[in-house]
């Protein structure tokens, strides 16, 4: 099996390599317009062949970043980017584009098998308040020949001195378009592709607003139409677990597990709220996608308590190279696991 390394751009992203191939690289600190809500982002995102599985900033959606964690309604506060869905009004841009902005990473481990690193940022409103800290974790592992995984923890902690309501367009008022939350948007080629559920296939206008505990996309790539295959999968700890998906294949493509679809979510002040998600990218159809959904599940299983095995292992100049704020020789643990778009 191929050992999974990572390489460090200090100051800016983190590659994770298969050999010499790349998978996927985590932009951690952006330079994109505060109308797009500045947020850190995978892109490019591959298969093991090399093929590229994810879009970064379409001119029809610029705030769409290959995958990222986003969310459209905080309270009166925009960290998806664009305009906001006003009831009455559609979408109007509004003085209220917020940044996920980095503080620092925690660690940098390449052991094991694995590929992992933490990551602390801060959630700034357009007016400059700081109303979320947050902590994050990235872990990718080989799956198979053909499919890897990712698994992605975050923790977000309210510090804005009051309670918080996180929602969506359709909590506002909007009929199915609950985005926010873990966003994927595939390649223009995966445009009418097919999204599979346990239930079946079928695409964006049949499954959009459908509570599922994984989805995937199967789509086919420009040139030799070899197919390739994106899933996502919920933790059956997250809130609203199963949750509704928000999902397109006739517009565009994207995958969106969104836990506040319907339902808005209460964030009292000092609490925090932990989701974690598998990804799986495969070189293959929409027929491997009930195998990859329970290969990555498996990947989801709880790690030792607080990770610290990994972190243990890594060494005090990978520390060094987690940047300005990352005291040598520590290494905080990751979270405990947990149209308009």
């Amino acid at each position: 099996m191929t050992d999974l390394s990572i390489r460090h751009d200090i100051g800016s992203s983190l590659a994770v390599r298969d050999g010499r191939a790349e998978l996927f690289r985590y932009v951690y600190h952006p330079h994109t317009p505060e109308l797009e809500s500045p947020k850190p982002y995978l892109h490019p995102l591959r298969t093991r062949s090399g093929r590229t599985v994810s879009l970064f900033r379409p001119w029809d959606h610029v705030w769409h970043k290959g995958i990222a964690w986003s969310l459209p309604v905080v309270d009166e506060e925009n960290f998806w980017g664009g305009p906001t869905y006003v009831h009455g009004k559609f979408y109007v841009q509004m003085d209220n584009n917020g940044t996920q902005r980095h503080r620092r990473l925690t660690y940098i481990d390449a052991s094991y098998g694995k590929a992992a690193f933490g990551h602390e940022l801060d959630w700034i409103t357009q007016a400059g308040a700081r109303i979320f800290s947050e902590r994050r974790t990235l872990t990718a592992r080989i799956l198979s020949p053909d499919a890897w995984a990712l698994t992605f923890e975050t923790c977000l902690t309210n510090v804005s001195g009051h309670d918080i309501v996180i929602g969506s367009p359709t909590t506002r008022g909007r009929e199915n378009a609950g985005y926010g939350g873990l966003f994927w948007r595939g390649p223009r080629s995966f445009t009418g592709g097919k999204l599979v559920t346990r239930d079946g296939v079928g695409n964006g206008g049949e499954v959009r607003g459908q509570h599922h505990a994984w989805m995937a996309f199967a789509g086919r790539h420009d040139g030799n139409g070899a197919p390739s295959l994106i899933l996502m999968v919920d933790h059956a700890d997250n809130p609203h677990h199963p949750p509704q998906w928000f999902a397109r294949s006739e517009e565009f493509a994207c995958l969106n597990p969104a836990p506040f679809f319907s339902k808005e979510f209460l964030l009292p002040h000092g609490e925090s709220a932990r989701f974690r998600y598998g990804i799986g990218v495969a070189d293959a159809g929409a027929e491997a996608a009930t195998g990859l959904a329970s290969a990555v599940h498996e990947s989801l299983a709880p790690a030792a308590p607080g990770g610290r095995r990994a972190e243990a292992k890594a060494s005090a100049a990978t520390a060094s190279a987690a940047g300005p704020g990352t005291p040598p020789g520590r290494h905080p643990g990751p979270p405990n696991g947990g149209a308009q778009p």
